[in-house]
């Protein structure tokens, strides 16, 4: 994952299919204090276009990373002049969220960037503002129906997994009989599922690499200690710990550093401030966490603006943007803190 500005990277050089895998969604836009990473300026295309109105529907921001994507929705918008974006509240109630979209659609927004509770529960409305002539984006949770969104983007849940496997594998490469554990997220979503597997299939390329427990938690930080402590009870030593979620890794510390644990070392996942700052003071066992990046939100309301405006994605040949877009889950450690700091969420 190089230093390289957004443009560059969403809209400049990309490789393109059916979907488009970014090699580095999060890039290095300097953010101070409280502001998002996506206060350095435009980047979809700096050729101000017409007047349009974005609607965002969202979750409610009950989690950091959630609460990072509707901000750096709102702060990317504020960078187009033309741009007027019209956010709802954001509610896990998914009949509650249907009525939020279809306010959008009645007001007739020009484009509507949706990032649902429920994938498959929100398919129809996304039908239904597709069939009245609105664009929509799909951001992160996918509809079951590809007729639902015009385009989508989002992280790779399997990818997250696959780069955790591989790092620990790197570090333990050469050590017999290698033990590692897994504090995974709520085990019902296929988000969490995913995760899991590409862990599982990474360390299939160590053979003497042996994970030897795993258990769920619930992307909050009192689970991640209560669970965290269960595996530490379970697993008298061990090497190396994957934690899927940032929020409920700060549980996962509190729980090992309650417990006197120094034996391992841990990865975790998402790209909060707080692992990256933990990861930096390198005072923990700590040390990597995996990114899945909520700006993805600003993603999406640049490629909603160029699909406002008819263009295609500066850089590519196509005259449309693309119908998918994965962003890559890199790895941050010590090596490389100080770059992605600036984009880590509280």
């Amino acid at each position: 994952m190089a230093e390289t500005s957004r443009r560059g990277l969403l809209f400049g050089a990309a490789a393109v299919s059916a979907g488009v895998v970014l090699t580095a969604c999060t890039s290095n836009e300097p953010a101070a204090s409280k502001e998002t990473a996506t206060n350095s300026g435009p980047a979809a295309d700096d050729k101000e276009g017409k007047a349009l109105t974005i609607g965002f529907a969202g979750p409610q921001a009950d989690h950091g990373w959630l609460n990072a994507i509707n901000e750096q929705a709102k702060a990317r918008a504020k960078k187009y002049p033309e741009i007027t974006l019209d956010i709802t509240e954001g509610s896990n109630d998914i009949a509650a969220q249907i009525g939020q979209v279809e306010t959008l659609i009645n007001k007739k927004v020009d484009v509507l960037v949706i990032l649902p509770a429920d994938g498959k529960a929100l398919t129809q409305v996304g039908l239904k503002a597709m069939r009245a002539g609105i664009p929509v984006i799909n951001l992160d949770r996918v509809f079951s129906n590809p007729q639902a969104y015009r385009a989508y983007i989002g992280g790779d849940n399997y990818g997250m997994g696959v780069n955790a496997g591989n790092y620990i594998g790197q570090k333990l490469k050469d050590k017999p009989d290698a033990k590692v554990v897994e504090l995974a997220g709520i085990d019902g979503l296929e988000l969490t599922q995913q995760r899991t597997k590409g862990f599982d299939d990474a360390l299939k390329n160590y053979p003497n690499i042996k994970k030897v427990a795993r258990q769920a938690a619930d992307f909050t930080v009192e689970s991640g200690q209560a669970k965290m402590a269960q595996l530490l009870q379970a697993q008298s030593s061990f090497d190396a710990l994957w934690n899927h979620d940032d929020d409920q890794g700060v549980g996962a510390l509190r729980a090992i550093q309650q417990a006197g644990r120094k034996d391992f070392l841990m990865v975790g996942g998402a790209g909060a401030k707080s692992a990256m700052d933990a990861i930096k003071a390198d005072n923990t066992v700590l040390k990597a966490t995996v990114l899945y990046p909520p700006t993805m939100a600003a993603s999406a309301i640049d490629l909603a603006r160029t699909l406002g405006n008819a263009r295609g994605v500066s850089g590519l040949a196509e005259l449309e943007i693309p119908a998918s877009v994965t962003l890559f889950s890199a790895v941050v450690d010590k090596d490389n803190v100080d770059q992605y700091l600036p984009t880590g969420f509280n």
